[in-house]
């Protein structure tokens, strides 16, 4: 099976593309995002770069187990290691589901590049021998391995053992369905900036340039392909955002109007304090503790034509920022571990440890008890996380409400989880929660 025409201009060698996504499956190895890590690769090899290492973070599970199978000892060197992991997660997967993930080469192929990456770094090129013999052993002896490695969990699901240990804690009728959804790409959901066009209107743009999406829910449009944004129309004019279908209930659920007094207490990178503005008229001050990321904000703010107040701080220290005057409608958007959102980020149930989830539960208490005196009489507290571990979610919740004995639980989702295999892919989403407070 040849390469994939998307994934890069036909002067990059496989080679090439190899080792850049092996230096960002290094750095996610050492506990940098892959998003950081891919920003440094260079333009031309970006795109294929990037879908090779997606590929190998949603592989890295069996890659790993077929790595120690074979070279029991592992390699000293980092991108030596991060070299062979990326190319066994090509190999590990039949053609049908390389191909469905933008990354069909012919098995020869990355066994011939990978030692082609492999020669042309002074520090790997002794080790080529090693990276060719263990390839095509793998090939050889493919079944045999796959069926040896496949019985450990981290094989079998590509996600860390106690990642599926706590989901089949946590989900035991759904844990199987709940990896099997996180391991599949995520549609590309766009919002509609109703302030600019209808979703008519960029829907028949978008057939006009030959690119099928459909509508889903109150704004949102799916794409049937994912394309880089500065190729669809309507971009630079503002007149839409890529969110999730899941995050984009967010706004709606606080019912904000003209006039109102909002915060959007955890904002970067902007999409919910748009989409806020987007509704209604109102005075919105938007907070992020990352100084660097709020600048986000402002420059997504600018090119959908909306404006707003943003600050950098620390949310849970009122003094720092807080004019002492009480808004009508809160967004909590906490951190959190971001289990839900793995789809699009596959490196991060590799950066988590089990440890973080009692260290963003505590930051999340810390969080919204700060924000509840800011929360006026009558108005509302929408709490948000990106998680689907009960613990970051309907746990959570409930404890607030046991703190606050004047926090009536209003109507909201709950916990959305993602499915495995939907009816159609509009209806795929993001793994979220939500919980509404009313203060009386």
């Amino acid at each position: 099976m040849a390469p994939s025409a998307s994934l890069a201009p036909a002067s990059a060698p496989l080679s090439e593309v190899l080792l850049a996504a092996a230096r960002a499956v290094q750095a996610v190895l050492a506990g940098t995002s892959l998003t950081d890590a891919l920003s440094r690769v260079t333009p031309d090899l970006r795109p294929a770069a990037q879908a090779v290492s997606f590929h190998a973070m949603r592989q890295l599970g069996r890659a790993r187990a077929v790595r120690q199978a074979l070279i029991p000892r592992k390699p000293s060197d980092a991108l030596l290691d991060a070299l062979l992991l990326t190319a066994f997660s090509l190999l590990v997967v039949d053609e049908a589901e390389a191909a469905g993930a933008g990354v069909g080469y012919a098995a020869h192929t990355v066994v011939d590049q990978a030692v082609r990456a492999a020669a042309g770094q002074r520090f790997l090129a002794p080790f080529k021998g090693l990276v060719n013999a263990s390839l095509r052993r793998f090939l050889r002896e493919r079944e045999q391995v796959l069926e040896t490695t496949g019985r450990r969990p981290e094989a079998a699901w590509n996600h860390p053992e106690w990642w599926v240990r706590r989901l089949r804690t946590d989900y035991p009728g759904q844990w199987q369905d709940l990896l099997r959804a996180a391991n599949r790409p995520a549609a590309m959901v766009l919002r509609v900036n109703r302030r600019r066009t209808s979703r008519e209107a960029l829907l028949a743009a978008f057939r006009e340039a030959g690119i099928e999406g459909w509508p889903v829910g109150e704004a949102a449009v799916v794409l049937s392909q994912a394309r880089p944004v500065h190729q669809l129309p309507g971009f630079a004019e503002g007149w839409w955002s890529v969110q999730d279908a899941a995050a984009q209930l967010a706004a709606p659920l606080l019912q904000v109007r003209d006039g109102m007094r909002v915060l959007d207490a955890c904002a970067a990178p902007g999409g919910k304090t748009a989409h806020l503005l987007e509704m209604a008229d109102v005075d919105l001050l938007a907070l992020d503790v990352d100084a660097e990321r709020l600048a986000r904000v402002d420059a997504n703010l600018a090119r959908l034509g909306l404006a707003a107040r943003t600050q950098a701080a620390d949310v849970a220290d009122l003094d720092s920022w807080w004019d002492g005057q009480a808004f009508d409608a809160v967004l909590a958007d906490v951190p959190c571990t971001a289990s839900g959102i793995v789809r699009r980020h596959p490196d991060i149930r590799w950066l988590r440890r089990e440890g973080d989830i009692a260290n963003t539960t505590a930051l999340q208490a810390r969080i919204v008890d700060a924000l509840w005196q800011v929360v006026a009489p009558g108005g509302k507290l929408l709490y948000a996380t990106c998680s689907i571990f009960p613990a970051e979610g309907v746990k959570q919740a409930e404890a607030f409400q046991l703190r606050h004995p004047d926090a009536a639980r209003l109507p909201a989702p709950g916990q959305l989880l993602t499915q495995a295999e939907p009816d159609r892919p509009a209806e795929q989403h993001d793994g979220f929660f939500y919980a509404l407070f009313a203060k009386v």
